[in-house]
């Protein structure tokens, strides 16, 4: 099972704020933290400090917390690759990579004697990663992570995304990406346009892209990039991300009668394994409600992501649900009772037939 996590920025905000946040975040399951030592200028002291106070109250609250860091950092604080305590004593689990070493570096790390992980920039492309398993490093202290881009359409295309992510998982190391929420106001640099990996999440609603993440199976731990996130958008990750199956949001029709919305949301749906290009089909509610009358209503042409109940002029299919895939023809016997919300409709090229899923009322 994978991790949620949130980002808090010490030298941005308060001991009294970040603490409070960690609290609220503990409630949901959150349990990892990033934080970044990349802005550290003047006032080094102080700011260390305000660190390690944060920090210790994050380990108090059960988080594992990485720090962002690169080698520029490690000539600035004092540092060698070769003895990792002060971030030990700062009260680190591990060490985020912004910017890495040759491969050797990173591999001798990992087998510090603290315990430290090592987490990998994963958003290259370039063969870092093989680099680094080439000098056999202790492989369960070697993460990766993706990065969060604040610049409007500087994020990863899905087509990089996944490149990349194959090469961390074909080693099975710990990965993880970021998420933006849209109630969030801060990040560690003064340009903030959302803080995430992928830039088609840049203005999602959080559920959608924790949704989405979740559907593609390739990311283990997914972390809030920006700070603060609401207690609503904390709650709707934690709920989405430890959801046994995803859930849909539906916009219905004003037509649509009380039994379809009960077929439509009171049922698990399960993707028919036979599946066709037009319809997505969950055939189980025609067998528990063939005895029901389901007039017809609302017949128009379906296009991609309309929710469709057969009506009582297709015989023996009545009742079935189903999601159009394409545009189609309806020529009377569908009834058209919704729609996925329009910025979850690109959810339905990830759900896998004979896999589970639920709708919910979009409201």
């Amino acid at each position: 099972m994978g991790r949620i996590g949130i980002s808090i920025y010490p030298e941005k905000s308060t001991p009294e704020k970040d603490i409070a946040y960690l609290e609220l975040a503990k409630k949901y399951g959150f349990t990892r933290v990033f934080t970044s030592l990349l802005q550290i200028k003047e006032n080094k002291e102080e700011v260390l400090h305000q660190f390690k106070t944060v920090i210790q109250k994050a380990k108090e609250l059960g988080f594992d917390v990485m720090v962002d860091i690169n080698p520029d950092l490690f000539a600035q604080l004092g540092i060698s690759y070769d003895d990792l305590s002060f971030f030990s004593e700062l009260g680190a689990d591990g060490i985020r990579l912004d910017l890495g070493f040759t491969g050797q570096e990173e591999a001798k790390m990992t087998r510090n004697p603290y315990g430290l992980k090592i987490e990998i920039n994963m958003s290259q492309g370039t063969n870092y990663v093989d680099n680094i398993m080439s000098y056999s490093p202790k492989a369960e202290n070697l993460y990766g992570s993706h990065n969060f881009y604040p610049h409007r359409y500087s994020g990863l295309s899905e087509e990089h995304f996944n490149y990349c992510t194959e090469k961390f998982n074909k080693y099975r190391l710990n990965t993880m990406a970021f998420v933006n929420a849209p109630s969030g106001t801060f990040g560690p640099w003064e340009t903030s346009d959302g803080l995430c990996t992928l830039e088609e999440h840049r203005d999602l609603p959080l559920a959608t892209q924790v949704k989405h993440y979740c559907l593609m199976g390739t990311i283990q731990d997914i972390t809030i990039g920006n700070a603060y996130a609401s207690e609503e958008d904390l709650k709707a990750m934690s709920e989405v991300f430890f959801a046994p199956m995803p859930t849909l949001l539906v916009e219905c029709k004003e037509e649509t009668t009380s039994l379809e919305k009960e077929v439509l949301f009171n049922n698990l749906h399960s993707y028919r394994g036979d599946r066709s290009e037009y319809l997505l089909r969950s055939t189980q509610t025609r067998v528990k409600y063939k005895d029901q009358d389901f007039p017809p209503h609302t017949t128009e042409n379906m296009k991609r992501g309309d929710v469709l109940i057969d009506n009582e002029g297709y015989g023996q299919y009545k009742g079935e649900t189903q999601i159009a895939l394409k545009e189609m023809h309806n020529d009377g016997r569908v009834n058209v009772v919704g729609r996925i919300v329009p910025h979850e409709i690109f959810l339905l090229s990830y759900l896998q037939p004979w896999s589970s899923f639920q709708l919910k009322e979009f409201r």
